[in-house]
């Protein structure tokens, strides 16, 4: 058995590059936080937000988003499973889960090289080793206006023009790597990546490292004036709606208004959501058993949805913010899509499946932007199968400190089913048709929610910039906020600030006002554009933006069926 001194000398030992890219070659689950070296595998089936988030960090410097979701107890838990240390500044590898590809010892010791795609990106650490090749970039759909961008003074983001990028010309005519195949819509696709490298800051190490720092540093800041601290009054002015809306549905109910009861009743789940939001992050009590508690019973309970499924969607969402193959929240075939690539029939790594473009999609989505609305009235049916995936397929950890919650959420399902399929819609309402309406009615009201959690993103970039790119540039790149007056915040429930949001996850939201103007700020500094429309306005890019996709799926079926046509002519 080692003894301390012993333990402590293999903890604070020194990595090489070429060590932990062997490590992850055989299978090693590596993550960097705060120049620690953290073999995670032991702890990947227990952790609570679900397997995929740190899949999403193998290999990568994930000191923001430990710190963004983590409390500093739990920071320091993770130090149990250190097993070194690394020398200066990191270059991060592309997962394996993001098709990143290892040496073995034996092939670093034989200097075998990994020939890079003609879409690489190649990252140097310090002594200008090649780091391992990253996949072809994912692009953003097209359609996104540059003007739809508010910037505030000075924000225009400077060209990359960097040497990590590779030519234009290049990804256009040579074939990509996996997950992606040469298509109609290269060019396209470049010229959405060309604006992303343009309109943002440049890729370089130095520039991103400086818009790590003074991200840090607001964040340090945001401490400091207490505004991760929750505001418990405003929790009490929120339980008081929640109950005057769930007696009104009551009362309705009672009194025979059975369709009006029922959009009280939707009004009450639409405003549940957001305390569900919240207590998901840890922003309530930041304790992590009495948040998951709250969102539990408040979700499945009362709502019938699982808040643990929800953390393990989420949690990925937040960490690969509107990646075609890797974010589930944009991930919505055959109904909706938000880029062309989704033609090619991506892969998701989050549902490990092929998201087929079917001739059910091919009829759909030519039609979105005419459906967006008419399906979200139908989103909760969907989370429904989603949250009884996760509880009963055995989705959640069985072990570790969330192995009881499968169990209380099953509690909280068979509760709600009780409550409101068999005593509210089947016992009180006496007819079929009155429960009908009552049902679609009560679903459809909560429509908004699903509009809010899709308007910060749909109209956004889908671009990958690789693994050069900070934490906060991506998410400030892909996510909108929403502009409103103070009073209406209650209706948005803080999901208007999906940019300050996904900054800084943990604050309680009755304060991300309050951070916005840090935030914009931070942004006018380091030279980002942060992305803020009206209600109106944002709903507008993104039915646009659908409009875009549908009419680009039309033309790629007129293409099909020309071809087709000429093939049948010509005699094949």
């Amino acid at each position: 058995m080692a003894s301390p001194q012993q333990h402590t000398a293999y903890r604070e030992r020194l990595l090489s590059r070429n060590d932990i890219e062997a490590l992850i070659a055989d299978g090693r689950k590596i993550v960097i936080v705060d120049g620690n070296v953290i073999k995670a595998d032991a702890w990947l089936p227990f952790h609570p937000g679900g397997d995929k988030a740190i899949l999403h960090m193998v290999g990568r410097d994930a000191t923001n988003e430990v710190r963004a979701f983590h409390s500093a107890e739990t920071q320091q838990w993770m130090r149990k499973y250190q097993i070194g240390k690394i020398d200066g500044a990191w270059t991060d590898f592309v997962p394996p889960i993001q098709y990143g590809k290892f040496r073995t010892r034996e092939e670093l010791e034989a200097g075998m090289d990994i020939r890079p795609d003609p879409t690489d990106h190649e990252q140097t650490d310090s002594s200008g080793q090649e780091s391992s090749g990253e996949p072809s970039p994912v692009f953003e759909p097209t359609g996104r206006p540059s003007s739809g961008m508010r910037r505030r003074k000075g924000s225009v983001g400077a060209a990359s023009g960097t040497s990590s990028t590779t030519s234009l010309s290049s990804l256009a005519i040579e074939e990509p790597a996996m997950p992606h195949k040469p298509n109609q819509g290269d060019e396209r696709t470049a010229q959405e990546y060309q604006h992303d490298i343009e309109t943002f800051p440049s890729l370089d190490t130095a520039t991103q490292a400086e818009i790590n720092v003074k991200y840090r540093a607001l964040d340090k800041r945001i401490r400091e004036e207490g505004l991760y601290n929750c505001n418990y009054k405003a929790y009490a002015i929120e339980a008081c709606r929640y109950t005057a809306l769930a007696l009104t549905s009551h009362l309705l109910l009672r009194s025979g208004w059975y369709s009006l009861s029922g959009i009280f009743l939707g009004m009450f789940w639409h405003q549940l959501v957001f305390t569900v939001h919240d207590a998901g992050h840890m922003g309530i009590t930041h304790n992590f058993y009495v948040d998951s508690c709250i969102g539990i019973i408040i979700s499945n309970f009362l709502g019938g949805l699982s808040c643990c499924w929800w953390k393990r969607n989420h949690n990925v969402h937040h960490i690969v913010t509107n990646s075609p193959d890797h974010d589930p929240d944009i991930q919505h075939i055959p109904f909706f899509a938000v880029s062309h690539r989704f033609f090619e029939s991506l892969r998701s790594t989050y549902y490990d499946r092929i998201m087929t473009y079917d001739p059910f999609a091919k009829f759909v989505l030519p039609y979105q932007h005419y459906l967006y609305y008419p399906i979200l009235c139908f989103g909760r049916f969907n989370l429904y199968v989603l949250s009884w995936q996760y509880i009963f397929g055995g989705q959640g950890p069985r072990k570790g400190p969330a192995w009881w919650f499968r169990y209380l959420e099953a509690a909280g399902q068979l509760f709600f089913w009780i409550w409101f399929g068999h005593l509210t819609v089947y016992k009180n309402i006496p007819t079929n048709g009155a429960r009908l309406a009552f049902v679609l009615l009560s679903h459809a009201v909560t429509m908004p929610v699903h509009v809010q959690i899709t308007l910060s993103h749909f109209a956004m970039s889908t671009a990958d910039l690789g693994v050069a790119e900070s934490f906060p540039q991506r998410m400030l790149r892909t996510t909108m906020d929403v502009d409103c007056p103070e009073w209406l915040d209650f209706f948005h429930g803080g999901l208007q600030f999906q940019a300050v949001h996904h900054l800084f996850p943990r604050i309680p939201r009755h304060n991300l006002r309050a951070c916005q103007k840090l935030v914009m700020e931070f942004c006018e500094e380091v030279n980002i554009p942060y992305a803020l429309y009206g209600f109106q306005e944002g709903n507008e890019k993104v039915i646009g933006h659908l409009g875009d996709i549908a009419n680009q799926a039309r033309v790629l079926a007129e293409c099909q069926r020309s071809m087709t046509l000429h093939d049948v002519l010509e005699g094949h």
